[in-house]
């Protein structure tokens, strides 16, 4: 009988968790010796043996918190998941990582923003952990697949490691398996319900030795992983935003308390790569003959703003948007135009 399957036997039994797990083995030693004592009925045999079947069949890994491959900062941690299932390539857990979370509603100015950070991170050996929900999250791992040979990036799921939510991710789903990991300390195929998207948290914090949050509300999933983080004496760098708006409420809290570093971009982390000269003689250019570049920052600012600050027609602006757009500094998004 294999290791991991009693030890399979042992978690997926009612009542037993990390914790409990933990205390099982200090009393009685093996799993073994732990699957002796608590003698599983056939059911639940049957239920372990059709899941490992199942996962088998769907290319899903086991790793054990004693094998090799297990990720170092999350065995570290207190009550780590003692197995964790993987679909994807297993060496990147080994790696290097980094964990990025945010508001699953985040704007469009945010959302690249921490894309940005995600490729420059992937682009320097680093994998990128984040949850696959919507909005932030989803921008940290696209982020990290932009980058063709980067580290590649790792989502965390509530429920099985097959199980994909929110079904809107499909794709970005199999771009992971294909290009990078997924992975859950859930039973292969379980549905998951509230408490267990707090219980993913846990394991995204622990991962990396180093959180950055984007955009979140006070009370969301986000500040709990950022709870984490901080108990677990990770690094924690947060990324500001307008006071007004209730997403910055969670970043900016942290920053003002003294919990979070600030973090203006991958250039907190990294050197800025060397632009072509011709860009430079440009952007010199634009910043002292355009006042427009001074008035445009992260945030989006409309056309009809953008005309009352520089005291000029909207007509008379938008010439000068495409001549700025055209030399690579500023974007167009919803909502307005953005620094590039």
């Amino acid at each position: 009988m294999s290791d991991i399957f009693n030890k399979l036997l042992i978690l997926r039994t009612p009542g037993i968790g990390p914790a409990k797990y933990n205390a099982l083995v200090q009393k009685f030693g093996t799993p073994a010796d732990i699957v002796a004592v608590l003698n599983p009925s056939d059911q639940l045999r049957d239920t372990v043996s059709t899941e490992m079947a199942r996962a088998a069949e769907q290319h899903i890994y086991y790793i054990s918190d004693t094998d090799e491959l297990y990720p170092r900062a999350l065995r570290a941690t207190k009550n780590h998941p003692p197995v964790i299932t993987v679909r994807g390539n297993l060496e990147l857990l080994q790696r290097d990582m980094v964990s990025i979370v945010g508001t699953r509603h985040a704007t469009a100015a945010g959302m690249e923003f921490v894309a940005d950070i995600a490729h420059a991170f992937a682009s320097h050996d680093t994998a990128v952990v984040s949850g696959m929900a919507i909005g932030t999250d989803t921008a940290a791992h696209l982020g990290a697949l932009r980058c063709a040979n980067g580290a590649g990036t790792i989502a965390v799921l509530a429920g099985g490691v097959d199980y994909i939510w929110p079904i809107e991710n499909e794709s970005l789903y199999w771009d992971i398996v294909s290009r990078g990991a997924v992975i859950s300390e859930m039973p292969v195929g379980f549905t998951p319900v509230a408490n267990n998207f707090v219980m993913r948290n846990r394991i995204v914090a622990g991962l990396s030795s180093r959180l950055i949050l984007g955009e979140a509300d006070l009370k969301s999933g986000s500040m709990t992983t950022a709870r984490f983080a901080h108990e677990l004496n990770r690094e924690i760098w947060a990324i500001p935003s307008h006071p007004s708006d209730l997403r910055a409420i969670g970043p900016n809290s942290l920053i003002r308390d003294g919990v979070a570093k600030l973090c203006m971009g991958a250039s907190d982390f990294f050197a800025a790569p060397k632009k072509d000269i011709n860009m430079k003689k440009n952007s010199k250019k634009f910043d002292t003959e355009n006042s427009l570049i001074d008035a445009i920052g992260t945030i989006p600012v409309s056309e009809s703003v953008l005309a009352e600050i520089v005291k000029k027609s909207i007509s008379e602006i938008k010439s000068e948007l495409v001549v700025l757009e055209l030399g690579g500094l500023v974007r167009r998004v919803d909502g307005g135009y953005v620094r590039a």
